[in-house]
């Protein structure tokens, strides 16, 4: 059997094997040191978590209200219930009340049962809106409302102003990152490392929830003489959460 061997020192496994420990300094040598430190940063870091909460006063009342009419025809209930519903809408928009919109717009029809068979007796309509206004003014312009027309006080919630809500979410968020440094400086202390750099910020809420609505109806007709309704409003919670990731 004839064999070729292949000579020269271009090929030559003995001279690559020496080549190596060269290749693999030269590529250590290549990782960016400043990956390594990052990753050093992340493995000794500390995660606290804040809260803060804010309590501010309601001055708004968000209102909805309706008006419910009944009759024998759909022509003649839906024509009454918008009469009425002008009326009540004209009031408002005399009274500058803020973010008035339509809630809700319905037509039905009213059944009878008898012997297990139904027939339609009638219909009824019912439109509503919502609207917000100072809770001071409230109970007066619910009570004109009702004089004009509404039949329906379908809940009020108690809200702060925008502007309330906005200073003290940023008071929220302050006491919550104060509270995250103390939690972080306790711990630190009591295993004796000292803090080097915040390497993350996560806020994780700042909201002021919405008081659920009051619910109730009032169909009654007030004289001249009957009281106004008294609205009082009561506080609203600002609360805000943030999360620091602090290296040491």
């Amino acid at each position: 059997m004839n064999r070729t061997v292949l000579s020269g020192s271009r090929f030559n496994a003995g001279n690559l094997l020496k080549t190596l420990p060269f290749v693999l300094v030269a590529c250590i040598s290549c990782v960016d040191p400043g990956l390594t430190e990052e990753k050093q940063k992340m493995l000794r870091t500390l995660t606290v978590t804040g809260r803060g909460m804010e309590s501010i006063p309601t001055t708004l009342s968000q209102v909805n209200l309706g008006v419910e009419v009944q009759g024998k025809t759909a022509q003649d209930v839906q024509q009454e219930a918008a009469r009425r519903s002008s009326a009540v809408v004209g009031l408002l928009k005399s009274r500058n009340v803020d973010k008035l919109q339509t809630t809700g717009i319905r037509l039905n029809p009213v059944y009878s049962y008898n012997n297990n068979v139904q027939r339609i007796t009638g219909y009824g309509a019912t439109n509503s809106v919502s609207f917000r206004i100072a809770t001071e003014k409230a109970g007066t312009l619910l009570d004109e409302a009702v004089k004009v027309g509404a039949t329906q006080i379908n809940g009020i919630s108690f809200v702060a102003s925008d502007e309330a809500i906005a200073q003290a979410q940023k008071q929220a968020l302050r006491k919550a990152t104060q509270e995250a440094q103390q939690q972080a400086d306790a711990v630190f202390a009591s295993l004796g490392f000292k803090s080097k750099e915040i390497v993350s910020i996560q806020v994780n809420n700042a909201n002021a929830p919405t008081p659920p609505p009051i619910a109730y109806r009032s169909t009654a007709k007030l004289s001249a003489e009957d009281a106004s309704t008294p609205v009082v409003g009561g506080e609203q919670e600002v609360d805000a959460s943030v999360t620091l990731q602090i290296s040491y």
